[in-house]
């Protein structure tokens, strides 16, 4: 994620103390041309690497685009090779753009990786599309039927009704608190959407910043969108991520009306302090509460957070009592290519993947969820989450970076970035989006007839 894929931590340094320097102005511009400059200077030598010519026999190599992921790769690749012989070899693209070029274009090639880590949702059924990539139904219907994967996931990872993915990590989007911070000033992870506001209003009394948000490396702006319609109407976010309903709605004005009050009460952190700052700014008692997903307690940790002493999680309360309750997840995918060099021990890899050794080694690495219900969470934060998600059956909803044509939400996103940097653009914001979406939904309706 920032200025790469959002679906790890986006460094794997330690998180610092919260930066005390003044704030320097962030515009969109700025914004967007750092990152397009970091890719630039990062792609040439990444794009060199990562199509795979082949490894020893009994090794089998899983393409991924986040530094972050090789140790928890390497974990699972020991485990996978005392339950199936095979042994998985982690290789790394840290550019977002490159990472994908190399993909797409290698698909066509005998020289393409036999394993990936890629996104579920529409950006799996693109590279589904290409005919590049396995079919694992198989696989995945032996997994349920096994108890080795939640059955509700499937759809994050299927493509004209077949599975082309398996699930890797099972992260659910979450606010970071300070217990200690909380105590302190007499508050109680928020149960209703009042409590939610009344807490942030007593931090900002209390001269702690209520709220992190943040434009830094550009994918985080879509996560107050996604957090507060997913709490004020989560079928109507559904929806719309899905192009059955339009942003110009009055429904979607609301979501970004609400969060433009929060920049008006001055909730919010400055919008170029990235997640790494952030982390470090909850655990010292700087920021209250931060979204993001769960792999963000390695980071919380790596900066001197304890779980359950100085940082916890809760669930966002629902704007809207009457509406099921619901949480965003994100998950990545195991995708097989169809003419990797090592075609065989990859099948068989996707067979032993979703086992419980394997997923356990991986995901307590990782410090993160587990898609295999029968793997705890080594975090004990993370594992209270899950408990509450599995035991009140909340409705989950992939991750707005999953949900759409890819160009619509690589668009939607600066967008929202601009939106966050002139919150009073709300509607001329709503109207923009709306104006790509009816293309971007035009063009993959009409792809998908073919």
């Amino acid at each position: 994620m920032s200025g790469r894929t959002p679906s790890t931590p986006s460094t794997a340094s330690s998180p610092g103390t919260p930066s005390t320097r003044a704030t320097p102005t962030v515009t969109r511009r700025t914004l967007l041309t750092a990152t397009a400059a970091s890719a630039a200077a990062i792609g040439p030598l990444a794009t060199a690497c990562g199509t795979a010519s082949g490894q020893p026999a009994g090794k089998v190599a899983v393409f991924g685009d986040s530094a972050a992921w090789s140790g928890p790769m390497a974990a699972a690749g020991a485990a996978m090779k005392s339950v199936a012989g095979l042994r998985l070899v982690p290789e790394v693209n840290p550019s977002l753009e490159a990472f994908e070029q190399v993909v797409k274009s290698s698909l066509r090639t005998r020289k393409t990786p036999d394993l990936l880590k890629y996104w579920s949702g529409y950006r799996l059924q693109d590279l589904a599309r290409t005919g590049g990539i396995a079919d694992l139904t198989d696989q995945w219907d032996t997994a349920v039927g096994r108890g080795w994967a939640d059955r509700s996931l499937r759809a994050a990872f299927t493509h004209r009704g077949r599975v082309y993915g398996l699930p890797m990590n099972l992260a659910y989007w979450v606010f970071f608190y300070n217990p200690e911070v909380f105590a302190e000033h007499g508050l109680k992870p928020p149960v209703t959407w009042a409590d939610f506001l009344a807490a942030a209003d007593r931090l900002k009394r209390n001269e702690v910043t209520p709220l992190h948000g943040t434009a830094d490396g550009r994918w985080p702006s879509f996560i107050w969108f996604q957090e507060i319609l997913s709490r004020q109407d989560p079928q109507f976010y559904d929806d719309l991520m899905n192009g059955r309903e339009k942003y110009t709605d009055p429904r979607a004005e609301r979501a970004l009306r609400t969060i433009a009050g929060f920049f008006d009460k001055d909730w919010f952190t400055p919008m170029d302090m990235n997640h790494v700052d952030a982390a470090a700014a909850v655990v010292h008692g700087k920021v209250g509460m931060l979204p993001c997903g769960t792999w963000l307690g390695s980071m919380l940790t790596a900066g001197g957070g304890k779980p359950g002493k100085n940082y916890g999680a809760f669930v966002l309360p629902m704007a809207e009592p009457s509406a099921r309750p619901a949480v965003i997840f994100e998950s990545s995918a195991l995708v097989a290519t169809v003419k990797g060099p090592d075609r065989a021990e990859a099948w068989k890899a996707t067979r032993n993947w979703l086992h419980p050794a394997v997923l356990k080694a991986f995901s307590h690495a990782l410090q993160d969820g587990c898609p295999n219900p029968r793997v705890p969470a080594a975090n004990p934060v993370i594992a209270s989450l899950a408990e509450k998600v599995r035991g009140e059956r909340l409705r989950l909803l992939n991750r707005f970076w999953e949900q759409g044509p890819p160009e619509l939400v690589e668009a939607t996103v600066d967008d929202l970035a601009g939106f966050l940097l002139n919150p009073s653009s709300y509607r001329k914001v709503l109207r923009t989006m709306q104006e790509r979406a009816d293309e971007a939904w035009k063009v993959w309706r009409e792809a998908a007839r073919t």
